[in-house]
């Protein structure tokens, strides 16, 4: 070998939209790719990250986390001191006691669905403006704006003396959610080791599950407070919103977002605390390439590369699997397990089944997470989806039976029912929970990743306003079988997973390589065409270099130079 480092291939995608405003920061002279020499090894640049988990990234991942709470904390309220004031037409039928009422039906209200939902549409709507705050201005920032947007959802609801203003809280509490929704994930996904990061991804999931679990018990135990019980039970759902708001002011800013603003020293400065280690320039040097080439991409361009060749299979798959989350049925089975209990035992007994269910959720994302980097994503998603297809089966035969003959469900069918649905929410806990969310920050690259997580959450959001909006009249019409059809969507979630996506675990955040897995899926190649084959030169040109560059004693300003020769 004579040291030179290889020819490759031009990548035009990198270059695509012309420059954005931070473009004159990056000049490769100036960006400090410290001259240290690298070895060369068989796994290429990530042979060579020396970080490792510490209790400072642990910390940093676990605060910003309290995010997915928002979410969780903001589940549906079933006490009657709530129904008497704000909807009184079931509280009605629920004292009443009316033999002939259908209990599939006890709860269809058409404005308790829309209270149910609206929080969905909200985030939806949110979720753009959302991801373009966190390009622009930074990670920190939006999560401190979400943490603030759901304080005053939060009072408003608290302090609600009319279905109206208890409608515009939660609407505020959506956009809290929504901003929450679409940045964290990609927050943890940056600070996070690649080799932890799907395990550091799940405390997303996990604190949804935790704050859903948590306003369970305190609908528990705020039902045996009259009157105003329920503004407690809403009220409490501020305590993770000031968690959130704290790590919006004392959290480390990203440090892919730090580099892509040119502001070399913090951004190293940060990885290397984040790492517990100063021996962090080959990440460091992925993250500059990433930066480099991002800070070339205008906000609008981010958006139009999302659907670019290269970038299209990612997008599909990331938002096709988010919007298909919610086609489980698990936000309708979480939200209205206290309504459906309801229907067959006292109000108290259904909010004790209600907080099983949270329980079991909790259990199974935390059994998902040491297996999400030891096992895989694919085979997760897969035993997943089995599990929640089997289970729904099960419960609609148990509904289907209990009630043939009967308006109410005896105690052991209602704890038969319990069963299956707690073996459907472990299933889903485990599996599509979590790894919708780790996917959609992961399979982008450094210039579409706010964006890409700002698609998956609106898909996933409009999912699950169309779901909140009908379940209760689908249940009421379609009754047991409401089951089987989310059922079926199973089937065809699994099937897609099975076929289309390739196993992503064990890639650095920063790295080409997930193009490079799409890029060379029977399918997906078929879609990407010439920049699937581009990507495939890049990637090839990339770790030749690397390794040409260690093995030559040669260092990373070299290869850099080299890029620069190449437009790359």
């Amino acid at each position: 070998m004579d040291g030179r480092v290889p020819a490759g291939p031009r990548d035009d995608a990198a270059t695509a939209g012309g420059g954005g405003a931070a473009a004159a920061a990056f000049s490769v002279d100036e960006a400090p790719l410290l001259g240290k020499k690298i070895k060369a090894g068989p796994s290429g640049r990530a042979a060579h990250y020396t970080g490792r988990m510490t209790i400072y990234v642990l910390v940093v991942a676990l605060v910003s986390a309290t995010g997915g709470m928002l979410f969780g904390f903001d589940v549906g309220i079933a006490m009657a001191s709530f129904q008497a004031q704000f909807f009184p037409e079931i509280y009605q039928r629920s004292i009443a006691g009316e033999k002939d009422t259908d209990p599939y039906c006890k709860y269809r209200d058409t404005r308790l669905q829309l209270f149910s939902a609206i929080m969905f549409l909200s985030g939806a709507v949110i979720a753009i403006p959302a991801g373009l705050a966190a390009r622009r201005f930074g990670r920190k920032v939006s999560m401190l704006g979400s943490g603030c947007c759901f304080l005053l959802g939060a009072g408003l609801q608290a302090g609600s003396s009319s279905l109206v203003q208890l409608i515009i809280g939660r609407c505020i509490l959506g956009f809290g959610v929504g901003s929450a929704a679409s940045v964290v994930p990609v927050y943890i996904s940056e600070v996070a080791p690649y080799a932890s990061r799907g395990g550091l991804a799940y405390l997303f999931q996990l604190a949804v599950t935790a704050g859903i679990l948590a306003a369970q018990l305190v609908n528990y135990g705020a039902q045996y407070i009259p009157n105003w019980g329920w503004r407690l039970s809403l009220g409490l759902a501020a305590m993770p919103a000031c968690v959130l708001c704290l790590g919006g002011l004392v959290l480390p800013e990203s440090p892919s977002y730090l580099l892509e603003r040119g502001r070399w020293a913090q951004g190293k400065t940060v990885l290397q605390m984040l790492r517990g280690t100063d021996e962090v320039d080959a990440e460091y040097a992925d993250i500059c390439d990433a930066a480099r080439a991002s800070a070339r991409v205008s906000a609008w361009q981010s958006w139009k590369n999302l659907v670019s060749r290269q970038n299209l299979p990612m997008t599909i798959m990331a938002t096709s699997l988010a919007f298909l989350q919610q086609l489980t049925g698990i936000n309708a089975i979480i939200f209205y397990a206290p309504i459906m209990f309801d229907s067959f035992s006292k109000n108290t007994a259904a909010l004790l089944n209600a907080v099983i269910i949270g329980s079991v959720n909790v259990a199974g994302t935390l059994v998902g997470m040491p297996l999400v980097d030891r096992v895989g994503r694919r085979p997760l998603l897969l035993e997943g989806g089995l599990q929640m297809l089997l289970s729904q089966i099960a419960t609609c035969i148990i509904l289907g039976v209990g009630f043939s003959s009967n308006s109410t469900l005896s105690k052991g069918t209602a704890v038969a029912a319990l069963v299956t649905i707690c073996l459907f929410i472990s299933g889903f806990s485990w599996s599509w929970g979590p790894i919708v969310w780790v996917l959609g920050a992961e399979v982008q690259t450094l210039d579409t990743r706010t964006s890409g997580m700002s698609a998956v959450v609106f898909a996933n959001y409009i999912s699950s306003f169309i779901i909140g909006q009908a379940f209760l009249s689908m249940l009421c019409s379609m009754k047991y079988l409401v089951f089987l059809f989310f059922a079926s969507w199973n089937i065809f979630m699994t099937l897609l997973v099975y076929f289309l996506l390739p196993e992503t675990k064990g890639v650095p955040l920063e790295d080409t390589a997930y193009a490079c897995l799409f890029a060379s899926h029977p399918v997906w190649k078929r879609v990407m065409g010439k920049a699937g084959k581009q990507v495939l030169e890049r990637e090839a040109f990339r770790a030749a270099a690397w390794r040409q560059a260690g093995a030559e004693g040669g260092d990373l300003r070299d290869m850099a130079r080299y890029y620069k020769t190449l437009g790359l």
